[in-house]
């Protein structure tokens, strides 16, 4: 057990990483759709890719901070439920849940994008608008963000099973998502 909690350390040290980056993007994100919008009305200027890097930058902020998300327990659960159980149940219904339906959907995403992803990188697929900018990079932003939601669920899982086996005394942290 000591090695899975190694393990999970480094995920989610890893997930910390790319969870701190991806809150800047909400900043440039917001800092690139009031730009565009000055230069749409102020100057009566627009580009392509100005507004797809606002999409691509939107779309990275959901898909690489759902980790991020779920390592915080800022994911969305019926609390109003889940928090009338003892943290045991708690436990268990994370794990439940983790096994059965987040990493079978995540294995799901990452098996169903991953050919659409690949096919787009080795073509180097351009966006159809003029000015526009690379597809790729943003189709291959899919299944690298629900790889790194499975890797942050498998940390969960090991935590969770940690302290149902009673590997692992809860830190503060780890006892605010079982509450």
């Amino acid at each position: 057990m000591r090695l899975l909690l190694g393990l999970s350390r480094a995920i989610d040290a890893l997930t910390e990483v790319v969870g701190k980056v991806t809150v800047w993007l909400v900043l440039l994100v917001a800092l690139l759709s009031a730009g565009n919008a000055i230069m749409r009305y102020g100057f009566s200027y627009s580009s392509n890719a100005y507004l797809e890097a606002q999409w691509y930058m939107f779309s990275l902020i959901f898909l690489l901070g759902g980790a991020y998300a779920l390592k915080h327990n800022a994911h969305v659960r019926i609390d109003l439920v889940f928090g009338r159980f003892s943290r045991r149940t708690q436990a268990w219904i994370d794990v439940v849940g983790t096994v059965f339906f987040l990493l079978p959907m995540a294995v799901g995403v990452i098996y169903l994008s991953w050919p659409w992803a690949q096919s787009s990188f080795l073509g180097r697929e351009m966006s159809p608008d003029v000015g526009g900018l690379p597809r790729w990079p943003i189709k291959l932003a899919l299944p690298l963000g629900f790889a790194l939601l499975a890797l942050q669920g498998i940390s969960e899982l090991i935590k969770r099973l940690a302290y149902l086996t009673g590997h692992l005394q809860l830190q503060e942290e780890e006892r605010e998502v079982l509450e």
